[in-house]
């Protein structure tokens, strides 16, 4: 029978043998209890369902990052708290799923006991991170780093759809109106129409500042003519 005055664990890791041996050292701990195990970001949504009070989460599950659904996991588990126990030394990435609701870093080389002790801190509220992590979290505090400035033209050349880049390759290439339509299979007018666009996003007014700008920025490339055979 269940105890119902234990402290819930979920296991998100794809390492068999971890979770085997994992799951083993917790149930023999008092008061802690393994509810669940999942090894890919479909079982832990389903897992995070039975409201566990801890998920002990790695963050590499083979062709997964679990940093990717961490969110979910947490909004699903409603209440639950993670710890992510991980065998990778990276505080960036520590740090990174700390911003995203992780409560509790532990490095999978250290004791089983160091575990057992974030889980019943963790559990009680409190925040259990590395000496590094908590560094790096202070000097974001006391040296908020400045939003990076987006690059204007990327900016513009991102809002470009696939066929608006279409049309502008083949405007490089000298193509008009009609025919890029016959090579799109749309109408003349409908080459206008995605043109005036074009010329409204990238900030250009005439298909001579179009080529340009599409050699300047990649969109286009330059092709030499064929040379004259020699007689």
């Amino acid at each position: 029978m269940l105890d119902t005055s234990a402290i819930r664990v979920l296991l998100v890791d794809d390492h068999e043998l971890f979770v085997t041996g994992l799951s083993s050292l917790i149930q023999r701990e008092p008061e802690l209890t393994v509810v669940g195990q999942a090894t890919n970001r479909t079982e832990a949504l389903a897992a995070a369902a039975l409201h566990p009070d801890i998920i002990l989460l790695d963050l590499d599950l083979g062709s997964e990052n679990s940093l990717d659904f961490l969110p979910e996991l947490l909004a699903i588990g409603d209440g639950a708290r993670v710890i992510i126990v991980t065998g990778v030394p990276d505080p960036e990435l520590h740090l990174r799923a700390v911003r995203l609701g992780a409560m509790g870093v532990v490095l999978k080389v250290e004791s089983a006991q160091f575990l057992i002790k974030a889980i019943r801190k963790v559990y009680c509220g409190e925040v259990w991170l590395n000496n590094s992590i908590v560094s790096s979290v202070m000097m974001e505090l006391l040296h908020p780093k400045a939003p990076k400035k987006k690059e204007p033209e990327a900016e513009k050349i991102a809002s470009l759809t696939e066929r608006e880049r279409e049309v502008i390759s083949l405007v490089a290439e000298g193509r008009r109106n009609k025919q890029i339509g016959e090579r799109l299979f749309i109408s003349e007018k409908t080459v206008r129409h995605y043109l005036t666009s074009i010329f409204d996003k990238l900030g250009v007014t005439d298909r001579l500042a179009l080529m340009i700008y599409s050699y300047k920025h990649g969109l286009a490339k330059i092709i030499p003519p064929p040379s004259a055979d020699k007689e």
